[in-house]
């Protein structure tokens, strides 16, 4: 294939080309102290023990959160498609709240396909704004929605209902009242300029709208009934006298405040969702929307009985799913993300061989090549997927399909037919999310054979293999309270952890086919996912380009 002088890759000056490259992910694989709820500690995993316990030069740990993947603040946890992103990228490109700060900074959010269609029910409906009301900066900025609701306003919208959902965990229990009154007096602003504009519903973070990980569709059910149906056990005749009140009951606080709507004098609820009105879910992070979004968007949708499903123009700040496309409208689209190593790789001749199953194909694929689907040469890259159990919970099949993914990928490498051969194995974050401790051992041991079939193959061909992880999930499956220990909650239980950590990542380099003298540097202060690329574009034969963050080995003679 021809390759143009704007796609030529320099030659490593002192790394050959030729070696089959094996490119593991492991997702949600992180790297934290041994205890009982490090399941990555406590499975049986041979391999990659090996490995961090080799050679000191060919196995260190990078950084897979915050500002190492574009995300605003050291707080942020990775997710798998920001960290694939970086790690097909090279670059750390904005994401998530940075990315939605940017839009409205610039008022390119109103220019969009999103806005452009929920726009089109300002004239004769109403505009429903719901998500979290805080200034946590990990789901929601309340500045964020009040640019929403002023460029709104002065784009047309004539009525606005916010729904809105204190927060009291990424902030001071108790604060819901300023942020309903700072929301209440910007509202009041609007109505005496003529836009009806008022809060419509509310209720604790923790108890309405925003489950996650399908753990209690109780929880988004609460939500619905007050946002779409206008019915909650409490009424009240504005949101401030609600949060009020209902904080005085016995044990209330922020997080688990009970539903209510805003009524009128004749007790009917202000604003409930209805045919021909347009919905925005404001939430930038995703992993309480997605729940929210399939009710909102989903026809055939059978978790609870939603009594009546309005025709609704919905977009989400971000796409919340990149995989299940959800929602399919969204006012921040993801960062355009361009000249990734995976297309520099094809336009040098590099063949390519990607696999996972089904939840996490798209990030082998799509995320990896800068959220861009299809082939950037079919004659030289071969994308498979294996399709992942459905019905069922991950717990209930823990080891997934790694073994299967680890037999194409030993297929692949024997073959002699590709360069590259990449893999992402889920077990690890995909059972991790369930909370069930014993059954991610069983699913980090699996992700661990997967890993020694493919080590196995490129022991075979000489070649050289390149492991890592996207984000930290199984290697801490407990929360912790700010000494370090595992939380309790209330009733003296232990606070199960499901979500993705902030815990650096591993990385290693190895196989026969590695030069002598190749190893880690260690003049890099903070090295994240985003130098993985330029590090596999060497170990190919080749130096990334200038812009791409810097490679993590080096060769001494």
């Amino acid at each position: 294939m021809a390759t143009s002088s704007a796609w030529k890759l320099d030659d490593h000056p002192k790394l050959p080309k030729g070696k089959t490259i094996a490119l593991i992910v492991l997702d949600g694989w992180g790297e934290s102290a041994p205890d009982e709820y490090n399941c990555i500690h406590n499975a049986p995993t041979p391999a990659m023990d090996a490995l961090k316990h080799g050679a000191p030069d060919t196995w260190t740990l990078i950084k897979a959160h915050g500002t190492a993947v574009g995300l605003p603040s050291e707080d942020d946890m990775g997710n798998s498609e920001v960290g694939h992103n970086a790690l097909g990228a090279g670059r750390i490109f904005a994401q998530g709240a940075k990315l939605c700060d940017l839009a409205l900074a610039s008022g390119k959010i109103f220019e969009g396909e999103g806005f452009k269609y929920v726009s089109e029910s300002f004239d004769t409906h109403t505009l429903h704004l719901v998500g979290l009301l805080s200034d946590g900066g990990v789901h929601s900025r309340i500045d964020q929605l009040q640019l929403l609701i002023k460029g709104s306003a002065e784009r047309g919208a004539k009525r606005i209902r916010v729904h809105i959902l204190t927060d009291g965990r990424d902030v001071l229990d108790g604060s819901s009242v300023g942020f309903v009154e700072t929301l209440e007096a910007d509202l009041v602003k609007l109505r005496e300029n003529g836009v009806d504009a008022q809060i419509a519903s509310g209720g604790g973070r923790m108890y309405v709208t925003l489950d996650r990980y399908e753990n209690d569709w109780e929880v988004v059910k609460r939500g619905w009934d007050a946002q779409v149906l206008g019915e909650a056990p409490h009424k009240f005749k504005n949101a401030v006298e609600a949060v009020k009140t209902l904080r005085k009951e016995p044990g209330a606080n922020d997080q688990y405040l009970p539903p209510f709507v805003i009524v009128d004098d004749s007790g009917k609820a202000v604003g409930p969702i209805v045919d021909g009105d347009a919905v925005v879910t404001f939430n930038f992070r995703a992993d309480r929307m997605v729940m929210h979004a399939k009710a909102l968007e989903y026809e055939d949708f059978d978790k609870f009985d939603r009594v009546r499903f309005p025709k609704i123009r919905y977009a989400g700040m971000l796409q919340y799913d990149g995989e299940l496309k959800l929602p399919n409208r969204y006012l921040v689209s993801p960062p355009e993300i361009d000249r990734t190593s995976g297309e520099y790789l094809t336009h040098n001749g590099v063949s390519t061989f990607a696999c996972s199953e089904t939840v996490k194909f798209g990030h082998v694929t799509f995320f990896w090549n800068g959220n861009r689907s299809g082939y950037f040469n079919e004659k030289l890259e071969e994308y498979v997927e294996i399709p992942s159990d459905s019905g069922i919970s991950f717990n209930a099949q823990p080891k997934m399909k790694a073994l299967e993914i680890g037999e194409k990928a030993r297929d692949a490498i024997l073959s002699g037919k590709f360069d590259q051969v990449r893999v992402n194995i889920p077990n690890s974050d995909m059972v991790g999310h369930t909370g069930d401790i014993e059954a991610t051992v069983v699913a980090c041991e699996a992700a661990d054979l997967a890993v020694k079939m493919i080590f196995d193959a490129i022991e075979q061909v000489k070649g050289i293999y390149v492991v890592t992880a996207d984000h930290g999930n199984a290697e801490d499956m407990v929360k912790r309270d700010k000494s370090g220990k595992p939380a309790l909650d209330k009733e003296g239980n232990l606070q199960i952890l499901t979500s993705h950590t902030l815990k650096p990542v591993p990385i290693a380099i190895g196989g026969p086919g590695l030069s002598k003298g190749v190893r880690f540097r260690k003049d890099l202060e903070t090295p994240g996912l985003a130098n993985v690329a330029a590090t596999v574009m060497n170990l190919h034969g080749f130096v990334a380009p200038d812009d791409y963050e810097p490679t993590l080995i080096e060769v001494v003679e």
